[in-house]
C-alpha cells in the first residue's frame, strides 16, 4: 500500500486554566439540566462545542488526571465533531433524495435524509413502471473522489495530544493519492476546472464538437436526422454536432472531471500525481494517519476532517433504451442525471470513512465513559462529571446510527437508479 508523507507547523499544546475560584459554582458557565448544583464543584462548559470542551480545564475543576483530561477533551472533541457530520449528511442526502422524488412526482416535505431516500427509491421505482417492462437502463458514471487535508490532521494531532512534540506533526497519506495545487508542471492527472480544455485523456464528461463517432449522446444530427433537446441520444452511427460522453477517453473538447495530463503538462487545478515544485494544500485520497496520538485525538480529528473533506462531484449518464414513454424516460433520466452525484457523494465517496469512523469514535467513548465512573474520587464531583459527558456522548451514539443508516440508504439508491423491473442494477 502506497504512504507518502507531509510535515507541517503544528500548534502548541495548550489548554486554558480555569482556576479562579470566582468561577465556582457562580453561574458563570451554563449548567445541565438536571445536574446536581454541588457546591464547590465546576459547572460544565458549553457542551455543544468542541473548542470550549478544549479549552475547559478538567483536572483543575474536577481533580482528574492530567491523562483523563486530555481524554476527556478528545473523546468529547470527538462526540461533537460526529453529531455536526450526522446532521450534514442527513441534510445533503435530504436535499439530493428529495429532489429526485419531486422530480419524479412526490412533493412531499422530507424529516430526514434517510425518510427522503426511501422515498426516491419508491418514486423511481413507480416512475420506471411507465418506461415499460422491456426498457434497459444503465448508468454509466465517475465516481467522486473525497479527500482529507494533510494539513488538518497534522495541526488537529497538534493540539489535542501533549504528547507530539518538537512543534511539528508529521503525517501519512495511505491507500490513496496526495494532491494539490500545483504551479507548475504536472505529471499525473489533473481535477481540471470547470469549462477547462483537456489535452490528454478526460475521466469526466467530455463535450466536444464532432463530425463522427459519438460514444456518448449526439445533440445535432445522427446520421442525418435530428437528435437534440429531448430526443438527444447515443449514436451509433455517425454525429454532426455536439457530443457529451461520460467515459475515459480522448476528448478534443472540454473536460469536465480529471484529465490524465501529458507528460510536463500545466494542470489549472489539482494535481493527482507528481509536481515540478512543492504542492501547495495537500490533500489525502486515502487515510490520513497521524503521528502516534492516543486514540481519543486520532477519532476526533477523523472526525473533524471528515465533516471538511473536499469531494470532485461524480459524473452521472443514464442510458435508456426501449422505453415505451419516451417522455417518461427523458423525465427519469434528467431528475438522476441532476441529483444523483450528491447521492454519491455519501454513497461512494464517503461510505468506508464513515463506516470506520463510526467504530472508532463509539469505542473511544464507550471507553471514555468507562475512564469517568472510574476516575473521580468524590461522589458528587463524579456526578456532576458524568452529569456533563451524559449529553455529548449519547449524541454521539445517536449519530452514528443514523450515519450508518444514510450510507445505507444512499447505497441503495444508487442501485436503484438504474434498476430493471426485476431490481437489479444496471451499469
Amino acid at each position: 500500500m502506497a504512504s507518502s508523507r507531509w510535515r507541517i507547523a503544528s500548534m502548541p499544546f495548550a489548554v486554558l486554566v480555569l482556576a479562579s475560584p470566582l468561577l465556582i459554582d457562580c453561574g458563570g458557565m451554563p449548567k445541565i439540566p438536571g445536574a446536581p448544583n454541588i457546591p464547590g464543584v465546576a459547572d460544565c462548559p458549553d457542551m455543544a462545542s468542541a473548542e470550549a470542551v478544549a479549552k475547559f480545564d478538567w483536572k483543575e475543576q474536577f481533580k482528574v488526571d492530567a491523562k483523563v483530561d486530555g481524554q476527556l477533551k478528545a473523546g468529547l472533541g470527538a462526540a461533537i465533531e460526529m453529531k455536526g457530520l450526522a446532521a450534514e449528511i442527513d441534510g445533503e442526502l435530504k436535499v439530493a433524495c428529495g429532489n429526485i422524488a419531486k422530480d419524479l412526482g412526490n412533493k412531499a416535505d422530507f424529516k430526514s435524509g434517510e425518510e427522503a431516500c426511501k422515498a426516491a427509491i419508491k418514486a423511481m421505482g413507480d416512475f420506471k413502471a411507465k418506461l415499460g417492462a422491456n426498457a434497459k437502463l444503465a448508468l454509466d458514471l465517475v465516481p467522486p473522489k473525497c479527500s482529507a487535508s494533510m494539513n488538518l490532521v497534522a495541526e488537529c494531532s497538534g493540539k489535542c495530544d501533549a504528547s507530539v512534540t518538537g512543534g511539528k506533526a508529521e503525517v501519512k497519506c495511505e491507500g490513496g493519492e496526495i494532491s494539490g495545487k500545483c504551479d507548475a508542471k504536472c505529471e499525473g492527472s489533473c481535477n481540471v476546472e470547470a469549462g477547462a480544455a483537456c489535452q490528454g485523456t478526460c475521466n469526466g464528461t467530455c463535450e466536444a464538437t464532432v463530425k463522427g463517432k459519438c460514444d456518448g449522446t449526439c445533440d445535432g444530427k445522427c446520421d442525418g436526422k435530428a437528435s437534440t433537446g429531448g430526443s438527444a441520444a447515443a449514436c451509433k452511427g455517425t454525429c454532426d454536432g455536439k457530443c457529451t460522453s461520460t467515459a475515459k477517453a480522448a476528448c478534443n473538447g472540454e473536460c469536465k472531471g480529471s484529465c490524465e495530463m501529458k507528460a510536463g503538462g500545466e494542470c489549472k487545478g489539482d494535481c493527482s500525481g507528481k509536481c515540478s515544485v512543492e504542492m501547495k494544500a495537500p490533500k489525502c485520497s486515502g487515510e490520513v494517519v497521524p503521528p502516534k496520538v492516543s486514540a481519543e485525538c486520532k477519532a476526533k480529528c477523523d472526525a473533524e476532517v471528515s465533516g471538511k473533506l473536499e469531494c470532485t462531484p461524480a459524473r452521472v449518464g443514464l442510458k435508456i433504451e426501449g422505453a415505451a414513454d419516451a417522455n417518461a424516460a427523458a423525465q427519469y433520466k434528467a431528475a438522476i442525471e441532476k441529483n444523483l452525484p450528491a447521492v454519491l457523494k455519501v454513497a461512494i465517496g464517503m461510505k468506508d470513512r464513515i463506516v470506520k469512523l463510526t467504530g472508532s469514535v463509539k469505542g473511544v467513548v464507550e471507553g471514555v465513559q468507562g475512564t469517568v465512573k472510574a476516575s473521580v474520587g468524590n461522589p458528587a464531583m463524579g456526578a456532576q462529571l458524568a452529569a456533563c459527558v451524559a449529553a455529548p456522548f449519547t449524541g454521539a451514539l445517536d449519530a452514528a446510527a443514523s450515519l450508518q443508516a444514510n450510507v445505507n440508504v444512499s447505497v441503495n439508491v444508487q442501485a436503484s437508479a438504474s434498476a430493471s423491473g426485476s431490481a437489479k442494477a444496471g451499469g
